[in-house]
């Protein structure tokens, strides 16, 4: 029997139907199996789910899942209602369909999850959704994914913080998607909320697509939205995320990222990197406020290395930090020494254009965090932090058309610190750094051009302090002083600096104090310091023939 006889509405028929608006009375599944494989759209309903809010519907909808997939893929459509799940897998060829009035909503009890079969321990394999080497999964449409973190919070985290035991941390928790070796995932417009632990964790995926989704996610700690490890190009697009933890941390040897027109808000950093090799990365066109940890935190260590990486056309608005960056592959003390030494890493070729910054002082309590922000001393008064450590040295850092606003509020005693530790922790370990702009230790080759620092309350501290800096060209630099501070720029045993076309842009006591035998090559080029009573001062062991001054 030809194909046409088996269908109740023959080819030409449909077309008729169609054009007298018929076509949705003849249902797709009444087509020969042959021609709908991979087309189908299956309710979970039809399967036997709820969606009442209150029945278990984690079977129904992994069969509806199950189903589609053994049918070459297709749509799973969960319609209005809250669907009460644990844990569900998601499979090659499904798009998942969460319709505007639907909503997959955690379980709030334990046992009814699971660890993802295949997803690796690390951070947690407890999860709601998880796809494990699958390809072309699709998570759709304007409903909402609502783990209930709530009701797993107990005041612990993971604690994989500085001097956290591991062994210790709350990780029986469920994440609420972990993607796994999977290729061409696409997730777009669907919200996202209340995870137990992170929100979506993306690891070693290649050809990831995260455009236009929503993630508010506050209810317990360790709130991360979007954690990617060691994947390969990653398009971020046109997301809102407000988050406890890291917003979008970019763990391991990512390659081939982008992000771009995003808004983001978070108690911790929005983009987060360390460990692995993590190169070819363009972030641009995003907004970040309210962020009070630090927005930008690179911290690499030995075998690791992070280069060609663009951060450009971005609004920082009420935020600490907002810089951080760290190079250090000392061991910390007390570990015992590798078996096999790995090399040092390497910080290169990184670049910021376009910032306009407001950072304030101190960080602020948020209004949709159920439990208190507790701030370490060392996260007050933040600035810029560029910190090689010992003979190591971050290279290649380019700042252009940077305007930054700091609060101000900072100290003589703070400015009088010459002892920060030789160390590249996390930023606040450093405690509140000698200076209110920039703080830039053990960098080579260095370009700024049209940086300009103002501050809302008087500082005592100096606008930027080189410490170990070698070969910088400083241009078009604006800052505004404090004829009570000591100076408004301070470079310690740095060499080969050039400075032109400076500008002071209130009262100081000095432009630049150098201090230190290994200054040299220091040149000052044109420029108004005419505010500054004083061009140039030595201490230190600095002599005048390290410093060039002219016009």
């Amino acid at each position: 029997m030809s194909s046409q006889s088996e269908n109740p509405l023959s080819r030409r028929a449909l077309v008729t139907a169609a054009g007298a608006g018929l076509l949705a009375q003849a249902p797709l599944a009444s087509q020969p199996t042959s021609e709908i494989l991979g087309a189908r759209t299956y309710n979970v309903r039809d399967f036997g789910a709820k969606g009442d809010g209150q029945t278990l519907d984690t079977s129904a909808v992994q069969s509806a899942i199950d189903a589609c997939n053994k049918d070459k893929g297709g749509t799973v459509v969960i319609p209005a209602g809250d669907f009460v799940v644990g844990t569900v897998e998601l499979k090659s060829n499904v798009t998942l369909h969460v319709s505007p009035a639907g909503r997959l909503l955690g379980s709030g009890k334990p046992e009814h999850y699971t660890a993802g079969k295949g997803v690796p321990p690390g951070n947690g394999n407890v999860v709601l959704l998880y796809a494990v080497d699958a390809d072309n999964v699709t998570i759709e449409g304007r409903g909402a994914i609502d783990g209930h973190g709530d009701l797993f919070y107990t005041g612990k985290g993971d604690n994989t913080g500085p001097g956290g035991n591991r062994a210790e941390g709350y990780v029986a928790r469920p994440h609420l998607a972990i993607f796994y070796r999977c290729r061409n995932l696409l997730v777009r417009d669907v919200f996202f909320t209340r995870s137990a632990y992170h929100c979506m964790r993306i690891l070693e995926c290649r050809y990831v697509h995260l455009d236009g989704v929503r993630i508010h996610n506050r209810v317990n700690l360790n709130n991360d939205g979007f954690h990617i490890n060691s994947s390969q190009y990653v398009n971020i697009a046109n997301c809102n995320v407000m988050c406890q933890d890291d917003a979008c941390a970019l763990f391991g040897s990512n390659k081939f990222v982008t992000v771009t027109n995003c808004t983001f808000s978070t108690r911790w950093s929005i983009f987060r990197f360390g460990n692995g090799e993590a190169e070819n990365i363009a972030i641009s066109n995003c907004v970040i406020y309210d962020t009070y940890g630090c927005v930008i935190k690179i911290r690499i260590g030995s075998g690791a290395r992070i280069e060609n990486v663009a951060f450009s056309n971005l609004v920082m608005n009420n935020v600490t930090g907002p810089i951080s960056i760290g190079l250090d592959s000392s061991r910390r003390p007390g570990q015992p020494p590798p078996a096999n030494p790995r090399p040092n890493g390497i910080v290169r070729n990184l670049t910021f254009n376009g910032i306009r910054a407001t950072v304030v002082s101190e960080g602020r309590q948020f209004a949709d965090m159920p439990f208190k922000n507790n701030f370490r001393p060392g996260e007050t008064r933040t600035c810029i932090t560029l910190n090689g450590v010992g003979g190591e040295f971050l290279e290649g850092i380019t700042f252009q058309d940077i305007h930054v606003t700091y609060g101000g509020g900072g100290t003589a005693e703070e400015a009088a610190r010459r002892d920060v530790p030789t160390m590249a922790g996390e930023y606040f370990e450093l405690g509140t750094l000698p200076a209110y702009g920039m703080y830039a230790r053990n960098v080579r080759g260095l370009s700024m051009n049209n940086v300009r620092f103002e501050v809302a309350t008087p500082d005592l501290r100096p606008a930027m302090v080189f410490d170990h800096v070698e070969d910088a060209a400083v241009n078009g630099f604006s800052a505004q002083g404090n004829p009570n501070a000591e100076s408004l720029l301070r470079f310690s045993d740095s060499r080969d600096i050039l400075l032109t076309a400076a500008r002071v842009l209130t009262p100081s006591a000095v432009f630049l104090q150098v201090e230190g035998a290994g200054n040299q090559g220091i040149a000052i080029d044109g420029g108004d310091l005419s505010k500054a009573a004083k061009p140039v001062a030595f201490a230190h062991g600095a002599t005048s023939q390290s410093v060039k001054l002219r016009g």
